[in-house]
């Protein structure tokens, strides 16, 4: 696999795999200081923003997010070259993370009337180290490059959008075109939904395509792709 990814594609891989290994078992409390927060947090760091996306809640989580890269990055990556591609895929990624950050801070703003609550706003009832320690609890870090990968996937229907794609649920073959425009439909009616049970990052999924559309229609616009 490692052999016949491309250089970016590679490297990819690699940090992801150390990111895994480092945080689930030689550095657990790593964690937290890795993991993407909402910036009123209490555990919000600046770097968050990038180190999010090299985070992975479990091996199956990291396992599909890394085959995907593996096999939609390497495609794209030989059509624009590792700048051009590092620079969408961490462009998707970044996206994803300002879209899901953007559903959160509109749930505070509609509950307590600012984007940026503070603890007190939050247990006005409790003194603040009770509410600090609350607060940290009332947070739900987003991790993983799903936001990114999701990007790549739009990319590769947008460049292939013929190529068809075998899939196993159900198996039959489908054009690449297809697979994206009924992969983000069904993203958007599980993010419109809003379980409360579930816990997959619906928004960031589809802030990760819809940042990566902007960007190939800018590149489309600038005439340096799509050649």
């Amino acid at each position: 696999m490692f052999n016949q990814a491309t250089p970016v594609v590679r490297n990819l891989l690699i940090v992801n795999i150390i990111f895994y290994v480092v945080t689930h078992f030689l550095a657990p409390d790593l964690r937290s200081l890795l993991a993407g927060y909402y910036p009123a947090a209490p555990q919000f760091q600046p770097w968050q923003i990038v180190t999010h996306m090299f985070m992975h809640a479990s091996l199956g989580h990291i396992f599909f997010n890394m085959f995907a890269l593996f096999m939609f990055g390497s495609q794209l990556e030989r059509v624009w070259g590792p700048k051009r591609f590092l620079n969408y895929y961490l462009a998707c990624g970044l996206g994803a993370f300002a879209l899901h950050e953007l559903v959160v801070g509109y749930g505070f703003y509609a509950e307590y009337g600012t984007w940026f609550p503070n603890v007190q706003d939050l247990f006005p009832n409790l003194g603040f180290s009770q509410a600090q320690r609350q607060a940290s609890l009332m947070f739900v870090p987003v991790v993983g490059a799903s936001g990114a990968v999701f990007g790549l996937l739009l990319g590769f229907g947008m460049l292939f959008p013929n190529t068809r794609l075998q899939l196993l649920f159900p198996p039959i073959p489908i054009k690449a075109r297809y697979f994206v425009l009924g992969y983000g439909a069904i993203e958007l009616m599980f993010a419109l939904q809003n379980n409360p049970g579930d816990n997959v990052a619906h928004f960031a999924h589809l802030g990760g395509m819809l940042f990566g559309y902007f960007l190939l229609k800018k590149w489309q616009r600038d005439r340096e792709v799509f050649y």
